[in-house]
């Protein structure tokens, strides 16, 4: 492990552990809980994986409020992506393949560490795209879905081309990477001001979670920090069309969003209110809606994951390749 990456915050509790995958270069994971392969007296329970949103000061720090009260009943894990917290951060192309090849990386190792054990998973924001395309990937190796404010349901989402294309404009990504442009650039997004600003406007009001502020304003100030969310900026990281893969999900899905703040268009929702296998909660929150209401958010997640089935084998399979355009 590199001196850069233990000089960031270590933001969870519990063991952190590096993997190395291929594709994904190096994982970092938080792992803590009852039934944890350091626990003795398994729960019996499916291990979590819970992953954080995409922005310039992303990391697993966004997803403590879930990851602390869950990990007192059930195995919880948290992933930093590429290119984010205590993963690799280095000078290469962050694609939504990559994102995605991540978090099948981290389910693997994490269903090795519990004999085979499918894996129960959570997204936060633009990964549920990620997490979409990964759970049609390998329907054994993720057991249900939960995305908390996802993208791709706004009126002017996408929809244009298939799941597998992205929305990349190349012009923008080469002005960015100009070093006099892009990385001023970015020091003017991720400064403590902008960072406020942000966050105001996720939670819809002008109070926000001060610890929250504090973290993200230290990963976004670590060498390479700039370098994922050039590719967010650039449009690359967003499907060009990810409502076929949210419609071709086979395993039980829980939806969940806020009604205040920037981040709350779901018009484009109907498609999939009808499916059997989805169920939508709204809450009066911003779009981190377990950050204001976390016990009420965690009983409604615990109650969806202790009464889902692995997958629903009543609807047909498909691909949803077959119904892009």
């Amino acid at each position: 492990m590199s001196t850069e990456s233990e000089s960031l915050p270590v933001v969870l509790s519990g063991e952190r552990f590096i993997i190395e995958d291929d594709i994904a270069g190096k994982i970092s994971i938080y792992a803590d809980g009852t039934g944890s392969p350091q626990e003795s007296g398994p729960t019996g329970k499916h291990p979590v994986l819970l992953i954080h949103s995409i922005n310039a000061s992303a990391s697993a720090h966004e997803i403590k409020p879930i990851f602390d009260p869950l990990k007192q009943d059930r195995p919880s894990y948290a992933m930093d992506l590429p290119g984010f917290g205590h993963s690799e951060r280095s000078d290469r192309d962050y694609l939504q393949p990559l994102m995605v090849e991540s978090i099948l990386a981290a389910a693997r190792k994490i269903s090795e560490r519990h004999g085979g054990s499918a894996v129960d998973t959570l997204a936060v924001s633009l990964s549920c795209e990620f997490l979409a395309k990964a759970a049609i990937r390998d329907s054994d190796l993720i057991r249900s879905v939960a995305l908390v404010s996802p993208t791709g349901f706004a009126r002017n989402a996408s929809r244009k081309g298939s799941p597998e294309d992205d929305c990349g404009r190349p012009g923008v990504l080469k002005f960015l990477k100009r070093p006099k442009i892009g990385r001023n650039l970015f020091r003017l997004l991720s400064s403590a001001p902008s960072i406020r600003f942000f966050l105001r406007k996720t939670w819809g009001r002008k109070e926000i979670d001060e610890g929250m502020f504090e973290t993200s304003c230290a990963m976004a100030r670590h060498p390479g920090a700039h370098r994922a969310p050039f590719y967010f900026l650039s449009g690359y990281l967003f499907s060009a069309n990810i409502a076929p893969a949210y419609q071709a999900i086979q395993q039980q899905v829980w939806m969940s969003h806020g009604t205040r703040g920037d981040f709350t268009d779901y018009s484009r929702r109907q498609a999939i209110e009808g499916r059997a296998n989805w169920r939508i909660s709204e809450y009066e929150a911003g779009a981190l809606p377990y950050f204001e209401i976390c016990r009420r958010f965690v009983d409604d997640y615990r109650a969806f994951l202790d009464t889902q089935v692995a997958k629903d084998t009543s609807a047909p399979e498909q691909h949803y390749a077959s119904q892009a355009g």
